[in-house]
């Protein structure tokens, strides 16, 4: 596990700063259950295999991937989050692997992993986000299964969560233009009424990828 010090020398102190501080609230500030679109794709994960939850936080998604029976390793770089994340690992009784780590400098290794779902990290600006995305890729296994989701420009008229910069909310056209080399994508955009903890409560714009390579 890297140390909390060179985890706030790889990423800007504000950014590490307001997620150990939101984080340091008691309650799960995005609930326990899993985000609504990742909890839907149950019938599309394999049966077995190893997951990797992107920037999971207080763990919501790693620990609903778990109890599907995979191995999965959570990676996130703010410690307050991953302590929560294994307290409800434990709550839950599953495994989780945790990793305190920059999700745009971690080594992803090569191919091994059989699901790789990032939910709502639009924290990344689009120099991050490439980076991220190229780790991702790599980390999957050829067919293996990609579920993504995150805010579209339109949020940024609702409020209800979300990063306020711009370019750091995603489009069908940016998605189609990164993973569009996949054996197979899909891609929805739609508006949804959110509800899940407190951070992510009202109408939001959403977009959705579901991709194997």
């Amino acid at each position: 596990m890297l140390a909390a010090g060179s985890i706030q020398e790889e990423v800007a102190m504000g950014e590490y700063d307001r997620w150990q501080g939101r984080y340091a609230a008691p309650e799960y500030i995005f609930g326990e259950g899993p985000n609504a679109f990742l909890g839907a794709q149950g019938p599309l994960l394999p049966a077995k295999g190893r997951a990797l939850a992107v920037a999971d936080g207080e763990g919501r998604n790693g620990v609903w991937l778990a109890e599907q029976g995979l191995d999965v390793l959570s990676i996130d770089f703010a410690p307050n989050g991953q302590a929560k994340a294994k307290a409800l690992a434990e709550k839950r009784g599953v495994k989780l692997e945790l990793i305190l780590a920059d999700v745009h400098e971690w080594a992803y290794p090569e191919a091994a992993f059989d699901v790789v779902a990032e939910i709502f990290t639009q924290f990344s600006d689009p120099e991050q986000r490439a980076k991220k995305w190229a780790g991702m890729r790599k980390a999957l296994k050829p067919g293996g299964l990609l579920l993504l989701e995150g805010y579209t420009p339109k949020q940024l008229e609702y409020g209800t969560g979300g990063p306020k910069q711009l370019d750091h909310l995603y489009t069908r056209e940016m998605l189609e233009a990164e993973f569009g080399d996949f054996s197979k994508i899909e891609i929805k955009q739609y508006e949804t009424m959110m509800s899940e903890g407190g951070a992510h409560a009202g109408m939001g714009a959403v977009i959705d990828l579901i991709g194997w390579k």
